[in-house]
């Protein structure tokens, strides 16, 4: 009964942890199948705080959520790609196309929430699960605490989204600690006063700028825009990367206004062998679907959330929550990005440890391939997808 006194029921068909874009989409999914639903969000507000350079490509986006300008802070038709030696790699749209955007995170990810609540799911913010019931070798539920009063709901199906520190996957059995080669270090600064593009995102990638990874600029407006970059644990060498982000934008940008500053991790690995078990699925970040060589995730996250919340309908509809059952959300995820994410990572690998001389030969190599002319959303749809001979193109390279 101390369950209900906090808030929360005692018995739920499906609880999803964490209310971000995958366990968003995931709630509703599952509510839209006529599953009684709880999305618990351990912060009290939804979206808050944003850990994200939050960029999005447009493609695939209506899948999960109509355009509404109010969550679109840019609309991208660029890009550009800095190498460490000056020269630049310029790459746009079909004229008049919108690639992608950059959003504000805080309104997007409350619109997702927003359609969960509307499918039928219970939403509960500053409430944080403290451990998973576990019996017979299966996830019945889950322990926590909804503000501040302790609570236990049992469940058919946990899902847990609960991002890259994700504690559910740990006591699941199912995710281990990240070693420093696969985890992207990340500091960024929402400035104003700049003088940008603001339909381009700017990348800089070098030894000097951020080590094993990449420097980001994506605009907010006219003259602001989030300034970020990800740097390799196993690279940074006791600096960090709020060092590197400072230099940069003092050299590139003096006397502008830094807004806010956020820090973060990211993981770039490769797949894992199991991210389901009985009782138990996770998606987004928790799953350590992130790809590995751009460090997007948005997209990821939501594709994981609506297999794992239609999945959960399925299984409970069929009487089997068993871990044998979720192996089709395994299969799914595998097939429909598992396979980018595996790519990507090898791609990855070849480039963190790249000398400047040899990212320069790369971005030559790119433009001999006349890859300027072809539209920055084929590239992306594609390096996401099927893929480009870029292994055994950087192989001979470095």
């Amino acid at each position: 009964m101390y369950g209900e006194a906090s808030g929360i029921k005692s018995e739920y068909d499906v609880i999803v942890i964490g209310a971000g874009p995958a366990g968003s989409v995931a709630a509703r999914n599952a509510a839209l199948e006529g599953l009684d639903v709880l999305l618990m969000e351990k912060r009290q507000e939804i979206g808050e705080p944003v850990r994200c350079a939050e960029g999005l490509f447009k493609a695939g986006l209506d899948d999960f959520i109509d355009y509404d300008p109010k969550w679109v802070c840019a609309e991208i038709k660029r890009a550009r790609i800095h190498a460490p030696d000056g020269s630049v790699l310029s790459l746009s749209d079909e004229p008049g196309t919108v690639a992608g955007y950059v959003l504000d995170r805080k309104i997007f990810d409350r619109a997702l929430a927003r359609q969960a609540a509307n499918a039928g799911s219970e939403i509960q913010v500053k409430t944080q699960a403290a451990g998973l019931i576990k019996e017979e070798r299966a996830i019945k539920g889950i322990r926590g605490f909804c503000r501040g009063r302790e609570f236990e709901a049992r469940s058919r199906v946990v899902i847990g989204a609960d991002g890259v520190e994700s504690k559910v996957g740990r006591w699941a059995g199912l995710m281990g600690p990240l070693k420093p080669k696969d985890i992207e270090c990340c500091a960024e600064f929402m400035v104003s006063g700049v003088d940008i593009d603001p339909a381009c995102l700017e990348f800089y990638i070098g030894n000097n700028i951020s080590p094993g990874g990449y420097l980001w600029i994506f605009p907010k407006g006219e003259r602001e825009a989030n300034i970020g970059l990800g740097a390799l644990g196993a690279r940074l060498n006791g600096t960090r990367p709020i060092e590197y982000l400072q230099r940069f934008v003092d050299a590139r940008f003096p006397g502008c206004k830094v807004i806010q500053t956020i820090v973060g991790a990211v993981p770039v690995s490769d797949t894992v062998d199991h991210i389901s078990t009985g009782g138990l699925m996770l998606a987004g970040d928790g799953a350590r679907l992130v790809d590995p060589l751009l460090g997007a995730g948005i997209m990821n996250a939501m594709l994981s959330g609506r297999m794992a919340g239609n999945t959960a309908a399925e299984a409970i509809k069929k009487g089997d929550v068993s871990a044998r059952a979720f192996r089709k959300y395994e299969e799914g995820v595998r097939k429909s990005m598992g396979k980018a994410i595996h790519r990507n990572y090898k791609v990855k690998e070849i480039i963190v440890n790249a000398t400047d001389r040899q990212v320069n030969a790369l971005l030559y190599s790119l433009r001999k391939m006349n890859v300027e002319n072809i539209p920055v959303s084929t590239i992306y749809k594609t390096a996401t997808t099927s893929g480009l001979p870029v292994i055994k193109m950087m192989r001979a390279l470095f």
